[in-house]
C-alpha cells in the first residue's frame, strides 16, 4: 500500500517535468488567423479530388466557411451559403467549404443531396482549423483579395440577405 502512494507521487512529479521542459507549449506555436492578418495559407483536396491552395486565389475574395454535414446549425445555414454563391457567380469571388471532423461519405452524400455548386474541401487532422482559431462550427472567415482576413463570423448567418451580401462585396 506504502508503494501505491510513493509510485503515484513520483508519476506525479514526472509528468510535471515533462509538460515543463518540453520545448515550447505546442499551441504557441501555431500562429491563429485573426481579422487584420494574413490569412494561413493551406492545400486542400476537395470531395472530387481537386487541389485548392489559398494563395493561388489571390485577387479574389474567398469565403471560407468551416462546417459538417452532421452539425444541425450548418444545415440550417446551407441553403443561404449555396443562394449567396450563385449571386456572385462572374465575380472575382470564391466559397470554400472546409469540412470539420466530417466523413467523406457523408459529407459527398450531402453535397449531392443538397445540390451544393460550391467545393467542399476536407480538412485532415484539424490543422487548418486549428490554424484559424476554430471554437465551433459553422464559422466564416472573409478573406479579401490580398489574402488579409477581414470578417469573422462565428455561428449560422443567413447568407442571402442584404447585408450578408455587403459585407462581401465591401472587400470585391
Amino acid at each position: 500500500m506504502k508503494y501505491k502512494g510513493i509510485i503515484l507521487i513520483v508519476l506525479i512529479i514526472l509528468g510535471f517535468l515533462v509538460i515543463r521542459f518540453l520545448p515550447g507549449d505546442i499551441s504557441q506555436n501555431i500562429e491563429i488567423a485573426s481579422v487584420g492578418s494574413p490569412a494561413p495559407d493551406f492545400e486542400l483536396q476537395d470531395l472530387n479530388g481537386k487541389t485548392w491552395k489559398l494563395s493561388g486565389l489571390r485577387g479574389k475574395v474567398v469565403f471560407v466557411n468551416f462546417w459538417a454535414s452532421w452539425c444541425p446549425s450548418c444545415n440550417t445555414e446551407t441553403p443561404y451559403k449555396e443562394i449567396l454563391n450563385k449571386t456572385m457567380q462572374g465575380r472575382p469571388f470564391q466559397m470554400l467549404g472546409m469540412l470539420y471532423r466530417d466523413d467523406p461519405k457523408d459529407a459527398m452524400a450531402y453535397v449531392q443531396k443538397n445540390g451544393l455548386t460550391f467545393p467542399s474541401l476536407m480538412t485532415s487532422e484539424d490543422m487548418v482549423a486549428r490554424h484559424y482559431g476554430i471554437t465551433g462550427i459553422p464559422e466564416t472567415f472573409i478573406i479579401d483579395k490580398n489574402g488579409i482576413v477581414r470578417e469573422k463570423i462565428v455561428g449560422p448567418r443567413q447568407w442571402d440577405l442584404p447585408e450578408s451580401i455587403s459585407l462581401i462585396e465591401k472587400w470585391l
